[in-house]
């Protein structure tokens, strides 16, 4: 099959296509005739060398894919040979066949498309778990969010929209707040001419957001605390930012607020699987009805994946950027 399999860590002419073996599934995978793979930020900290496949995971970039089952491994219903699924998984998307945990798929509606399907199951499991999972959201909350036009922010909004969640959105231009508000974001704050802790206290009248989620880590973490209303949350994506913070310990003490994060690639089979359930049963309804679907900004055909790096790292895009097989 053809793939995306760098030999080394490097700039963007690393991904090149190769020829690899069709990989087989083992006992509880599906294989799946890729027809679309998303692109995300962590395929990009890989390919610099920043961000190693997890023990057992392949060489091969890309976290989500679309397709049609090809095969099946032991214990998985030959039923699904044929079937469109869109899975979560730990590598090996960016390439004609990709194996995945049966767990960590979900069925193809007729409301997506297959570039839909594969833009969903990153952010989705992403944000589901840690807004409504580790932040516990509830409805009428509000909830500030980082990056709002980034593939993470742009579910974020969608999902808000839902569940009845005011969401707030930092972005780096005009251009991009205004396409937030499009999306459906509340508010949207441009971060390079507005000071977003002091919009956010503006905007919630001195009460702060409920929850923050954050992808950009370093010197945000404490301006993100003092955006926090009293019993407020504060999620850790990602570390853009840097990996270390000072913050007043006192004062998350007395305001009860609660600091928590989670990484999701290295997690097991069994937890993303239970991520994959509760997805299935909360959100994935509202895809069958198509009311909740991907924002794509764009798609590349596979042996262009340098070209979609370079527009990710450009930091221009809306949405999601997908690969096409």
């Amino acid at each position: 099959m053809s793939a995306i399999d760098p030999a080394g860590p490097g700039g963007p002419e690393v991904l090149i296509p190769v020829r690899r073996p069709v990989p087989k599934p083992e006992t509880g995978e599906v294989l799946v005739r890729v027809a679309a793979a998303g692109v995300n930020r962590p395929d990009v900290i890989q390919r610099r060398g920043l961000y190693p496949p997890p023990p057992g995971a392949p060489s091969i970039p890309g976290l989500e894919v679309a397709g049609i089952v090809a095969a099946v491994g032991e214990e998985v219903p030959k039923a699904l040979v044929g079937q469109p699924v869109c899975a979560l998984v730990a590598g090996g998307g960016y390439a004609e066949y990709c194996t995945a945990p049966v767990g960590q798929c979900l069925p193809v509606p007729a409301t997506l498309n297959m570039v839909e399907a594969a833009a969903t199951p990153e952010t989705l499991f992403t944000v589901w778990s840690n807004l409504f999972e580790r932040a516990y959201a509830m409805e009428g909350e509000a909830v500030l969010v980082h990056g709002g036009t980034s593939g993470i922010g742009t579910m974020a909004i969608a999902l808000g929209q839902l569940f009845g969640l005011r969401i707030i959105v930092t972005c780096g231009s005009d251009g991009k707040c205004a396409r937030a508000l499009e999306l459906g974001a509340a508010e949207a704050i441009n971060y390079r001419t507005h000071d977003f802790v002091a919009e956010v206290q503006r905007l919630t009248e001195g009460r702060g957001v409920n929850i923050v989620l954050d992808m950009v880590g370093g010197d945000y973490l404490p301006r993100n605390l003092d955006c926090l209303a009293e019993d407020g949350r504060h999620v850790s994506i990602a570390v853009q930012g840097g990996a270390s913070a000072e913050i007043n310990i006192a004062s998350l003490m007395m305001r009860r607020l609660t600091l928590t994060g989670s990484t999701l690639r290295p997690r097991p089979v069994a937890f993303k699987s239970l991520v994959a359930d509760e997805i299935a049963r909360s959100v994935w309804p509202f895809v069958e009805e198509g009311r909740l679907k991907p924002v794509i900004h764009t798609t590349f055909p596979l042996a262009e994946a340098a070209e979609a790096h370079r527009l990710m790292e450009a930091g221009e895009h809306v949405g999601k950027i997908v690969l096409t097989v």
